[in-house]
Formats: C-alpha cells, structure tokens, sequence
C-alpha cells in the first residue's frame, strides 16, 4: 500500500540537511544560520536532487515564529515596551519611510510602475523577526536597554505591515494592478474605500488588544497555574504551547493580526504568571526546532537564477538593506539622542529583512503589481542579508571602540547635552559615597535596587534609557541616564565613593569594560556582576571580574543578599 508521508518528509529532509550543513558552516566558523540556509537552497524546487514540500515547511517556519515571539513576550512587559515608545515608535515610522523611498527609488529607475516602487521599498524596509531576536539572544542583549529598543521597534513595524497587507488589496487598482476578489470584505473591496478599510483594521486590531490586556491578564495566567497543578510537565508543555499558536492563530483569523503580533501580545500577558519562567523554559526546544525550519524554508524559496539575471539589481537591493537602511536607523537614533552604542547595535538588527516581506511579495505578486523579478530580489536580498548579519551583529562593538579613539564626534555624540546624565545639584550626600552604584534598571535590576533600598542601602542607578532614568527620579531616586562602558557615566554615579559596582546587564563585553573603568578609579570597590549562561559565568570569574550569578528571579534575590551581607560586613 502506497502512504504520502510528506510532511514526515519535508521533516526528515530539512532537519537531516541542516545538521549536515549547519554543522559544515560551524566547523567554518561561520554562523550555523548560513548552513541552514545553503540547506534549503539544497532541497529546494531550484537545484536537481530532492525536492521537499515548500509549502509545509513554510508553515512549519510559521510555528517556529510564533514560539519565538511567545517566549520574547514571556520576558518583555508592557512597561518595557512603554519605557522605550518614544524611540521605537518615530523611529520605525521614519525607517520604513526611508527604507520605502529607497527601495522605490532604485527600482522607478529601472523602468517599473510607481505603484510597484512603492511595493518594492515596502518589502526591503522591516526587518526578520527570527534574525533579529536570534542576533539579539546570540549576544545576550534581549532583556538589554538596546534589546528593548529593538524589539519595541520591531514590534512597531510589525503593526505597519499588518496595516499594509490589509490596505494594499483595494488599493491594487490605484497600484496598476487587479482588483482584489476576496483579500477584504466585499462591501469595502466593492466600494474601495480605503479609509474604511483602515478604520476596520485599526478596530479589529485595538478590540485584540483590549481584549487581551483586559480579560487576557487575567484569565491565562490562572489556567497555566491550573494546568501546573496537576504535576504533569507534559500537560504544562502542551498549555504553553497551545496559548502561544492558538492565540496567534486566533488573532491572525479573527483580528487580521500578524501571527508574530499575537503570539508576542499572548507571551506578554501570560507574563503576569509566576510560571511564565518556566513556561519559557518548556518551549525553548521548540523554538530552536523551528527556527531551524524559518531558515531552511527561506532558503528553499531562493531563485539562484536571478543571481546571473540580474546581478547589479541583487547588488541593489542588497546595498539598501544592509547599508541603506543601517546607515538610516543609526542616523535616527542618534538625532534622537541615544548613544553611539545604541544606534549600532539598533541598526546593525534591523539591516535584515525576512518573513514579512516575502508575504507581501507574494500578495503583491499575486494582485499583478510586482512583477515577478521584484520577488526574486527580495528572495535574493533576504538570504544575502541574512548570511550577512551576524557578521555586521559582531562588528558592533569593534566599531563602536574604533569610533571612540579614532573621532572626537563620535565622543561627542556618547556625551549628549542631557540633564539626566548628572546627579542634581540637590542630590541627598548619601547617594555621593558609601553606596551602590547599580548598572540597568531592567526585571532584575528593579528587584535589586528596590530590595537595597528597603534594608537602607543608597542606590544610584545607571540606565540608557532616559525615559527610565526621569521616571525614577520622580520618585526620588538617584539616577543618571548613559553608557555605564563609559568612564564619564561611571564618574556621574560617584563610582570613586562607591561601596559596591552591581552590573544587572548580561553583556559580557560591557562588563568587562565596567568592570575595568570601576577598578581604575576605585580600586577597592566590591563588583558583583550578572551573566546570561555558565560558560561566560565562569570566564568572567576567572578573569576576577568579581562575584558572577546566573539566573533572573533567583539572580536578583542572590545578588541583593551578597551585597547585604557584604555591607554588614564592612558596617562591623
């Protein structure tokens, strides 16, 4: 008897290709994503030799991104997002419409129609969920004042491309292109009333919201809880995944929201459990699992032909998404004043562009106003720029320190004219000497000052985030805005009459250079420093970089109890 095994095929096939060739690209050093990608090239529908189904590995991928933003969720909160909306939020609007006009400029001047320009420029300008998040974890900068930055970004792009799938169906005839037959409701579509079409959108996505952050906060935290107290680990792992593709699959059929969206705004809200750590750990294997498929499935759909069709516009297209729209989000982030760090390590994540862009070069594809070279570029500038990224992602910090030394503007631009970076004037003196100068006010951050400060130990934070850094002083605490890699924000938290130098950040590299400005200016500070995997934990210990922890919640509390016990120490 004959049996269609596909999908345990297109399993087989992708996950046995992508150890091979992740593997090989490992052994290279090169970045394992570039093995995953050259994988599904492999078995694509474009090179002789097995052929696995494309159109069950991309929904497959599409699982791997909903696991991926649900686990982000798990560590991001509302107040996180809200903490960094006066950076993400102008600043995607404004790269996108840099990115657009770009993009559409490059490809008006090579003949085609405006409408398919803007489309064009539209897909070239957001960026992958699943790189940027795997860039950002790669580094262990996620829960990073620059991981925020980030992902809020992110997340505002997100919600424009939702608005631009929708919008684009019955503006295809304006676009020259066909009517749409069924991508909007009739009557709309019928009418081609756009702003009814952007109302609705705009309805159907705030009435997801509403309903998640209303009855959402406070219904599944409550069945996670319920599930946890059966004892089944089986039974917990199957309520995680669950809320994550059936809420994402919900938003997506009831509400027009992205998958991505949903499954981030499920994440978030289930946050509000005292699970949701190990709900986050339960999914982790997933999440890798599938991610693996993204890239394989991104790799299968690439076209090598449009390589030697058309090199200079794949040159193009590439140069837009890797230096164009990098160039634009850094130029962007420091006009609105943030440090040169921050606007590398911000455009350096977004010089991508992946899942978002391939639908809409389908959808434009599909409603004739793409030409379909449009979508082999795309295809094309994807996979380049995917390649790329970890490359551009490591050379962050090398740049960054190259700036430093070598340009008097680039040292400039570290030291903004910001009434936050200085203690007042008016700063109570037991904040100037004897106290803890604490590095990030982020989940485990805020658990540690607000413990020291309860046992009578002075804390002045040192955070990125200036929005942060005013809200604390509003309720009067000693805090100053800046790079805490920088002697200059060191010097402005008083690190010379510091007691102790308390690093709630997991980048190693920043830590290693905190650690050092510390020392030098007060050789008898006592550090404690935090680290986001074992490995790390116990290089940096070696390296004598002080007291290391590892966790979050059990981080923060081992942290507060070290310093505690330090001060009482010291105080007899």
């Amino acid at each position: 008897m004959h049996h269609d095994f596909t999908l345990i095929s297109t399993l087989a096939t992708a996950f046995g290709a992508a150890l091979i060739l992740g593997f090989v690209a490992a052994r290279l050093k090169l970045p394992a994503l570039v093995g995953y990608l050259l994988a599904g090239m492999l078995i694509g529908p474009f090179t002789p030799g097995v052929v696995a189904d494309t159109g069950i590995a991309s929904e497959l991928a599409e699982i791997g991104v909903m696991l991926l933003m649900f686990g982000v969720g798990l560590h991001f909160s509302l107040d996180d997002l809200w903490a960094v909306r006066k950076i993400a939020l102008p600043g995607a609007v404004l790269q996108i419409a840099a990115a657009t006009a770009m993009g559409a400029f490059a490809a008006w001047f090579w003949g085609w129609s405006w409408g398919a320009s803007i489309v064009f420029g539209l897909a070239l300008s957001v960026a992958s969920t699943v790189v940027l998040l795997r860039a950002l974890e790669a580094r262990g900068v996620l829960e990073s004042m620059n991981g925020q930055i980030a992902v809020g970004w992110l997340v505002v792009e997100d919600l424009a491309m939702v608005l631009v799938l929708v919008l684009l169906p019955p503006l295809a005839g304006a676009l020259g292109g066909s009517a749409p037959e069924g991508g909007v409701p009739g009557a709309i579509a019928a009418s081609g009333n756009v702003w009814a079409v952007l109302g609705l959108t705009l309805l159907k996505v705030g009435a997801f919201l509403a309903l998640m952050l209303i009855f959402g906060r406070k219904l599944l935290p409550r069945l996670l809880w319920w599930v946890a107290q059966t004892g089944s680990r089986e039974l917990f792992t199957l309520a995680t995944v669950a809320f994550a593709v059936g809420i994402a699959f919900g938003a997506a059929e009831l509400f027009g929201v992205s998958f991505a969206l949903g499954a981030f705004i499920a994440g978030m809200v289930l946050r509000e459990s005292e699970l949701s750590h190990r709900a986050a750990e339960e999914s982790l294997p997933l999440q890798d699992a599938f991610a693996v498929l993204f890239f394989v499935s991104v790799g299968m759909l690439f076209d090598w032909h449009v390589l030697v069709d058309e090199p200079m516009h794949v040159i193009t297209t590439v140069a837009i998404i890797v230096f164009g729209k990098t160039l634009v989000a850094a130029v962007i982030v420091l006009l609105l004043r943030y440090p040169l760090n921050t606007a590398l390590t911000v455009s350096a994540s977004l010089a991508q562009i992946g899942e978002f862009s391939f639908i809409l070069a389908g959808l434009g594809v599909s409603l004739g106003v793409l030409p379909k070279e449009g979508q082999g570029l795309i295809l094309a500038g994807a996979i380049i720029s995917i390649a790329f990224n970890p490359v551009l992602f490591a050379a962050v910090s090398p740049i960054t320190r190259w700036m430093r030394e070598r340009s008097a503007l680039a040292r400039q631009l570290e030291q903004p004219a910001d009434p936050t970076a200085t203690l007042p004037t008016t700063t109570d003196p037991k904040y100037l000497a004897g106290h803890a100068v604490l590095v990030g006010y982020g989940r485990v951050g805020k658990r540690i000052a607000q413990t020291l400060s309860e046992q009578g130990v002075p804390v002045v934070v040192a955070d990125q985030n200036r929005e942060r850094v005013e809200q604390l002083r509003e309720r009067d605490f000693a805090a100053v805005s800046g790079d805490a890699c920088e002697p200059a924000t060191l010097v402005q938290a008083h690190i010379a009459g510091a007691r102790f130098l308390v690093v709630a950040i997991p980048d190693t590299f920043d830590v290693r250079r905190m650690v050092a400005t510390a020392r030098t200016i007060n050789p008898g500070i006592e550090i404690v420093v935090r680290s986001h995997n074992a490995e790390e934990a116990a290089l940096l210990s070696e390296e004598g970089a002080g007291r290391v922890f590892l966790g979050e919640v059990e981080l923060a509390d081992g942290m507060t109890d070290y310093v505690l016990s330090r001060n009482t120490d010291r105080s007899h």
